[in-house]
């Protein structure tokens, strides 16, 4: 086995040793670090833009271990901050070979290699790795973005578009049903991100709430794809064709439990929080081209 070193993996996922995973001796007990291991597993499919658990539905088929190897060359302990490692080193018929590397600041404590089978979930036998599959683990070893952002009218995107609100504000927050599309939508400017297999994953729409003044509304990020960042590039997006048009101010209604995800972005409270469709809100704004605060 070639020893990994952290400067070669595009995914790095970090997490702390907890008191749970120390045995007698006050290190990590081996097994754990194939817990760690397959922990990082699902950010790097996250990074894939790719949801762990739609795998099945979106490649007709799921991946299986079919085998582990790890090497140890010294032990975490409680408290560490561990970087672990994940990397795609071949693609195979129907296998996929994976190294990983788990990480004290820079000095490796265990090295993996992991043999992945796709198969079919019925019946577990292999089958040939997806194309698309192929190319997406590819794309992302050589740096490539997983997703893709669309704008266009409710008539090009509302299908995708209402879908994704439906989960996330229906079937999630239990926002009453048919609040979340209203007659607006056929004004506004959409912007849809998905992944490369068309999955939508981030939504928003942009409408022109007066001379010089946008609104945002109906952001909604796919559950299970929350701090990737892509909510932060669907209003990047909208608010850039908002300067492009002329507008020098954007408003929006932010759900207070979002408020921190719009202060990054530079949006600032006003007026008092209120509770609309049962969920408490906050009116928010920002200058478009200005510093960080400004309203």
């Amino acid at each position: 086995m070639t020893l990994p070193v952290r400067s070669q993996f595009r995914l790095i996922h970090r997490l702390r040793v907890r008191w749970a995973e120390v045995d007698q001796q006050r290190i990590v007990f081996n097994p754990h670090y194939l817990m760690y291991i397959d922990t990082a597993f699902t950010e790097y499919w996250r990074a894939l833009a790719v949801p762990y658990e739609m795998i099945p539905e979106m490649l007709g088929g799921d991946v299986y271990v079919k085998k582990s190897t790890l090497q140890y060359e010294g032990s975490a302990r409680l408290d560490d901050l561990l970087d672990v490692g994940i990397q795609c080193a071949r693609i195979g018929r129907s296998s996929m070979d994976f190294q990983c590397g788990i990480f004290l600041n820079d000095r490796l404590l265990v090295s993996a290699e992991l043999v992945y089978v796709f198969a079919d979930p019925a019946t577990q036998k292999s089958k040939p790795v997806p194309d698309i599959l192929r190319d997406m683990l590819q794309a992302h070893e050589a740096g490539a973005s997983p997703i893709d952002i669309r704008l266009g009218s409710w008539a090009d995107l509302g299908p995708q578009a209402a879908a994704l609100r439906r989960a996330v504000f229906v079937d999630e927050l239990q926002i009453a049903h048919g609040l979340e599309h209203d007659a607006a939508d056929n004004a506004a400017v959409h912007a849809l991100l998905r992944n490369r297999l068309g999955t939508p994953l981030a939504t928003g729409r942009l409408l022109q709430e007066g001379p010089a003044l946008a609104r945002i509304s109906r952001v909604a990020v796919s559950r299970t794809m929350r701090s990737t960042g892509f909510g932060r590039v669907v209003m990047q997006t909208l608010m850039q064709i908002a300067a492009e048009r002329g507008d020098t101010r954007v408003i929006l209604q932010s759900q207070c439990s979002a408020e921190g995800f719009y202060t990054h972005l530079g949006f600032v409270p006003i007026g008092e929080p209120y509770v609309e469709a049962g969920v408490p809100h906050i009116d928010m704004a920002r200058r478009l081209g200005a510093v960080s605060g400004s309203v």
